[in-house]
């Protein structure tokens, strides 16, 4: 591995468990919610990888988890080259100037009461750096590199829409210019059109500083825009990883699928082609997940085996790791539907459909 691409995050079985209590006058711990429940991932520098999977998967408490903005209960996790799992507060604050993150909600993620100027500026007076020309200089540098008018310095929050709050955002997560940035769902509340110019800002920013990027989202024509390598998530679990073009073309575990079928396509000739895999029931409980397989409950292919034993994350494929006991190919999938009638379509294949628009810029491989 060059320097150019060196790993800078590595987190291996990574816990987060949240205690369930009992009522009364004498509280006790009566269960555990497993919202993270043994994921291990790594991201070299300049990469984006996207963390997708539906609402209660528990994406966004591993994002926090490796950030330390909640303490893990178990698990590894290496920042260029430090453990920092189990630091104190006080140790951490070094760690913060190399990775920090982009929240979801632009309205909340600001303080009302503080000025652009002093939101920008908060990294730099806490972690008590002064720049070349001050502070001042370099807070307007960063709002005009990120699209906001520099002259706007004195001007509170309440006075930006959300496409501009959520700029104000990203020049606060790169004033330091950290090495790793994890975006919580970054573009979920704003407009198509706004959410186009913050992803092409991000990528913009990561050719320009080698940023790499932990991309939470569970829109995967968003994710496809951005991300180098998607892994997905289920349940607290990681069930498949792959480079984005093998993900959105040759996907394996049968979740993955489901998710896949139900993105849109704007061609309603292939949008009839497509068949649309309809999960039965919802997410289980994480405080009493299923045994085995945590997806099995859901799943088309489960057999008695998924419940017995608890599938491994395996390389099936160069940079390709999949969960599961019975994997399933796209070819599989389209074929079971003929032979069940769902779906009309030629025998030949219909390809993977395009889910960008042409106001997206299709991201390069890793920036060197």
């Amino acid at each position: 591995m060059t320097a150019a691409t060196r790993e800078i995050l590595r987190v291996t079985d990574l816990k987060t468990h949240f205690p369930v209590r009992s009522r009364g006058l004498i509280p006790r711990v009566i269960g555990q919610v497993k919202a993270v429940d043994g994921i291990s991932l790594s991201l070299n520098s300049s990469e984006t990888l996207g963390l997708v999977g539906e609402s209660g998967s528990g994406k966004t408490t591993a994002a926090r988890s490796i950030l330390r903005l909640i303490r893990p209960t178990a698990g590894s996790i290496e920042l260029d080259g430090t453990q920092i799992a189990n630091l104190s507060q006080a140790a951490l604050r070094p760690i913060r100037r190399k990775a920090q993150m982009i929240f979801q909600d632009p309205y909340n993620a600001l303080n009302p009461r503080h000025t652009v100027g002093g939101i920008i500026s908060a990294p730099f007076r806490i972690q008590g750096v002064e720049p070349p020309g001050g502070v001042k200089a370099a807070v307007q540098e960063l709002m005009e590199r990120v699209g906001l008018n520099p002259e706007h310095y004195n001007r509170y929050p309440n006075e930006f829409s959300g496409g501009q709050r959520q700029r104000i955002g990203v020049a606060r997560a790169i004033a330091l210019r950290p090495m790793l940035i994890v975006c919580d769902e970054p573009v979920s509340a704003l407009d198509v059109s706004i959410q186009a110019q913050i992803i092409n800002l991000l990528k913009d920013l990561q050719e320009e500083f080698g940023i790499a990027y932990l991309f939470v989202a569970h829109d995967l024509a968003v994710v496809r825009q951005i991300s180098h390598r998607v892994a997905v998530m289920y349940l607290g679990h990681i069930v498949e990883t792959a480079p984005r073009a093998t993900i959105y073309s040759a996907p394996l575990h049968p979740y993955t699928h489901s998710l896949l079928s139900a993105v849109p396509v704007p061609d309603p000739k292939i949008q009839l082609k497509r068949e649309r895999i309809v999960l039965q029931g919802d997410v289980p409980s994480p405080i009493d997940p299923p045994s085995g397989c945590v997806f099995r409950t859901r799943c088309f292919q489960a057999q008695e085996r998924c419940a017995a034993e608890v599938p491994q994350l395996i390389e099936v494929a160069p940079d390709h790791k999949v969960a599961c006991h019975f994997p399933i190919t796209v070819a599989e999938v389209t074929a079971r539907a003929r032979a069940a009638g769902k779906i009309e379509v030629p025998e030949t294949e219909v390809p993977a459909p395009p889910v960008s628009g042409p106001h997206f810029v299709e991201p390069g491989p890793p920036h060197a």
